[in-house]
């Protein structure tokens, strides 16, 4: 199976620690770890400071599938949970896969941290998971929120620990089986 991750930082395996290179090592990246665990050729599209494409990117068309978690940037930058999902939809339904092929995943909330500095900012992206799952609905997509999978982040509120991306891994391989 050829499956496409696209995302932002906790897709592209980001690091907040200090004193590393900036990225996980390829054991420690949820998209690594998938790939490893299932046999699967996994192509990790994550960004760093992702938000949810206006256009759609260059995106390789013969996938068997595409994960899709987007939005903690979005919401950072000050959009609403609406108007993040208002851009989600129109991301989504830009896209080149039947929608059976998409799975949406609602990004874990947010906590207190160095980037995080509000309890707004917590609230919204909770309210976000729920217009995530709502849009999914609609669309009759697949659809998962990472918030059940117990993601522990990092310092900064945001980016997943090396426990967070094992977490992760395990949450999407129970939910594609």
């Amino acid at each position: 199976m050829k499956l496409i991750c696209f995302g932002d930082s906790n897709t592209y395996g980001y690091d907040p620690r200090p004193g590393t290179d900036g990225r996980y090592g390829a054991d420690s990246r949820w998209v690594d770890i998938l790939a490893a665990k299932t046999g699967w050729t996994v192509s990790n599209m994550g960004r760093n400071g992702r938000e949810i494409p206006v256009t759609v990117p260059d995106i390789p068309v013969d996938a068997d599938r595409m994960i899709v978690m987007l939005g903690t940037n979005d919401l950072l930058q000050g959009r609403s949970p609406q108007k993040a999902a208002e851009r989600l939809k129109h991301f989504l339904l830009t896209l080149h896969f039947s929608r059976e092929q998409i799975m949406l995943i609602a990004p874990p909330p947010m906590e207190l941290g160095e980037w995080v500095r509000s309890r707004q900012l917590i609230d919204d992206s909770k309210n976000f998971a729920q217009c995530c799952r709502t849009l999914a609905g609609q669309l009759g997509i697949p659809f998962a929120d990472s918030a059940d999978w117990n993601i522990s982040l990092a310092r900064d509120g945001v980016h997943f620990t090396t426990q967070g991306h094992r977490a992760f891994a395990a949450g999407i391989l129970e939910v594609l089986k």
